[in-house]
């Protein structure tokens, strides 16, 4: 069973999709946030208050090195993942990668309430998007399998999508 790691901005729906998707192909789903919050007994801003941005991205390493030897998981990953090139091999080496697709402008929509974002924390958060963006959009193109563009689309369709795209080959 190969294992299917969903890459792409905060806001892009990786954890919603990620569930949908696990359920379908009868997968365990795993976010690896979460498993570091399992892990710590903290939540990710605390983290990053605590340990700042580079404490979590260790942590986060550690974590993609193990979730990757999982067989047959579905894996919502952070936004920053792709940022250190040993998350980027292992996650390439580990599975299917597919990077859900975002604009700055939908993902400002789905994060605008959302206070468990630490780099969100700001004056102008769609600075900071876009960014991000521009420094993380190759990083996902270089490791994806598959590009899914998640912009107006609802979870299901997106799902679809994949699903779509994994019977192709």
């Amino acid at each position: 069973m190969r294992n299917v790691f969903l890459i792409g901005p905060m806001g892009a729906g990786k954890s919603t999709i990620g569930r949908l998707l696990a359920k379908e192909l009868k997968y365990p789903f795993k976010d690896s946030d979460r498993e570091i919050e399992q892990r710590t007994g903290a939540d990710i801003p605390w983290i990053f208050d605590v340990e700042g941005e580079e404490g979590f991205r260790q942590r986060e390493e550690a974590m993609i090195a193990e979730l990757v030897h999982e067989d047959g998981i579905v894996l919502a990953t952070g936004g920053g993942v792709v940022m250190r090139p040993a998350n980027r091999e292992a996650l390439k080496s580990g599975g299917l990668v597919v990077y859900l697709r975002t604009s700055v402008e939908q993902q400002l929509q789905r994060t605008a309430k959302d206070r468990q974002r630490p780099l969100l924390q700001t004056a102008d958060p769609e600075a900071v998007l876009r960014d991000l963006m521009a420094k993380r959009d190759p990083l996902y193109r270089e490791i994806a399998d598959l590009i899914i563009e998640t912009d107006q689309r609802g979870p299901k369709v997106v799902v679809n999508a994949i699903l779509a795209r994994l019977q192709e080959g």
